[in-house]
């Protein structure tokens, strides 16, 4: 298999940093070109009523506010910048700000930009936890057309 392109899903946490390093790693290992991708997901204001479980609520209204997606996408573009300066080095990095679901974003975003390898952190999240929040990763690795790397952060105590 050849690796020309690689795709390394970010957001604002140190899962998705640490994975970020790993991805830059192979990324120079292989001489690849990295595409950068953080999703913008659609804000949801809660139902108002009782239809909560644990807190969550399962209906809502998505806002469609043009400063709020104006804010998001601003944040986003400097989660990538921020990525890019500390790993990206001489390697080229294209960015990609997605709008949408994570797990189908990160798929879309793997389609357009051609990628042979997606790199993505993962929350660890186990039990109740990842039942009522999902699994990206898990929908990713089983819904992507190319090999797909979880990289876990592991707790150092």
């Amino acid at each position: 298999m050849i690796i020309k392109k690689i795709l390394i899903a970010v957001d604002n946490s140190k899962f998705s940093e640490h994975a970020a390093e790993f991805g830059f790693d192979i990324a120079r290992s292989y001489n690849a070109a990295v595409g950068l991708v953080n999703i913008v997901e659609p804000m949801i204001l809660p139902a108002t009523g009782t239809d909560v479980i644990a807190g969550i609520p399962f209906e809502g209204t998505t806002v469609n506010d043009p400063e709020i997606t104006r804010i998001q996408t601003e944040s986003a573009e400097n989660i990538i910048d921020r990525t890019e300066k500390k790993f990206g080095g001489n390697l080229q990095v294209t960015h990609f700000t997605q709008y949408g679901t994570t797990a189908e974003g990160i798929l879309d975003c793997s389609k357009e930009f051609e990628a042979d390898l997606v790199v993505l952190g993962t929350h660890s999240r186990t039990g109740l936890d990842r039942l009522l929040m999902g699994s990206v990763a898990e929908h990713v690795v089983r819904h992507s057309d190319v090999p797909v790397l979880v990289v876990p952060l592991r707790d150092e105590g």
